[in-house]
């Protein structure tokens, strides 16, 4: 069975995070992904940890993914793009707005050459606007989308978070868009392409609730209020009598009345203001108290049992050692195994969803840089052996 975007072809130009997660989820599906990145290298190559010199961040963003070189600040550069995109479904970019006109590769150029194209574009505050101009990166959206302002505790500062959620948010949302402009190109009597603008900025402030449409008709704010929640209690994390921490959350009404009964207050559910989220939630001091000092009593594995029995929700708090060893995610394959070239057998998360038809799948981690020049230059685009090799001496490739 081969995924659901089999015959797809994208071509990822994009650097860092946004644009080349979205061009990975859509490998992961089946798409077949060209990865051009600069003669130099990719900024990821040398972004986070790495064993004998092989960047392992590059092994998990660019899988499923063919890797070339390229130079598109060069003519000839270009002009290989140009031909890399005449068959194209998709070209994802993230460069600042204004570079790829810059390098005569606007996007009325790019479709006169393909009009089906789909072009992606990725942006810290979008392609127009007063900020549009600005450097733009994961951090600073999540600095600006009012996440940050809701994350960490009353007391405390505002809390970025220690890994790139806007841009993987971002990434799931172009990811989306795309496989959507091509349904709709291919619905049509025209088939043409378009543009997608987006601003890294949007996609995450938009997972964020109705907190726009409150303050528009309330005039109200929400606050931070560390792992407590306005709309129910108890949330929380909690510490057990053996140092470990669990997450209990009571979204619905009967497992906040399945949790009390278990830690010894029944007579709470029948106060008046506990058949309300929001009313618990104004007195998350004494439930926290309550479920606190009944987790404190017991080792980890008594509180899962007794949850676990009482069909209450709870989970322990894992880091990824304890996420590789728990049987659920073992069950579900959700960190798989890959063979690399450069790093034998490895781990990863493997694809984001399970399909009963059409299943995505890892099939081989980031390549080296250049590893697929040969095949693709050559190969499909015709370049002989010794065009490549002047190409590579000009820093073209």
């Amino acid at each position: 069975m081969s995924g659901p975007l089999q015959g797809v072809r994208v071509i990822d130009i994009a650097t860092l995070f946004a644009g080349p997660t979205a061009a990975t989820i859509l490998g992961d599906y089946g798409a077949s992904v060209i990865k051009v990145e600069h003669p130099r290298g990719d900024p990821v190559r040398d972004h986070g940890h790495s064993k004998d010199g092989v960047a392992l961040w590059w092994k998990t963003l660019n899988r499923n993914k063919q890797a070339i070189t390229l130079n598109l600040s060069t003519t000839q550069g270009q002009e290989l793009l140009l031909r890399l995109i005449s068959d194209a479904d998709a070209l994802i970019e993230n460069f600042r707005p204004g570079t790829l006109e810059r390098w005569n590769l606007a996007p009325d150029l790019l479709m006169e050459k393909n009009p089906g194209l789909v072009i992606a574009r990725v942006s810290g505050f979008g392609q127009f606007g007063p900020y549009s101009s600005r450097p733009g990166f994961g951090t600073l959206a999540e600095a600006m989308s009012g996440f940050a302002s809701l994350t960490g505790h009353p007391d405390g500062p505002p809390t970025l978070p220690p890994f790139g959620l806007a841009d993987s948010v971002a990434g799931l949302s172009v990811a989306s868009a795309v496989v959507m402009a091509i349904l709709h190109r291919d619905r049509s009597d025209e088939g043409r392409g378009q543009v997608i603008d987006c601003a890294i900025i949007e996609p995450i402030m938009a997972m964020l609730g109705p907190h726009a449409l409150v303050y528009d008709q309330l005039g109200l704010i929400q606050p931070r209020t560390g792992n407590r929640s306005t709309e129910n209690a108890p949330r929380n994390t909690y510490l057990t009598r053996d140092n470990r921490w669990v997450a209990v959350s009571t979204s619905a009404q009967s497992i906040a009345e399945r949790v009390m009964r278990l830690v010894g207050f029944p007579e709470l559910i029948e106060e008046p203001w506990f058949s309300s989220g929001h009313e618990r939630a104004k007195r998350a001091d004494l439930l926290d108290r309550c479920v606190g000092d009944w987790i404190a009593q017991r080792d980890l594995e008594e509180v899962m049992e007794a949850f676990t029995q009482a069909q209450a929700a709870v989970a322990p708090i894992y880091d990824i050692s304890q996420i590789m060893e728990d049987p659920q995610y073992q069950a579900l394959d959700s960190i798989t195994e890959v063979e690399d070239p450069e790093l034998g057998r490895i781990k990863m998360q493997n694809v984001l969803v399970r399909m009963s038809e059409t299943p995505g799948r890892v099939r081989w981690s980031g390549r080296p840089r250049g590893a697929d020049n040969r095949r693709i230059y050559c190969e499909e685009l015709g370049l002989s052996e010794e065009e490549l090799a002047e190409l590579a001496e000009k820093g073209v490739v």
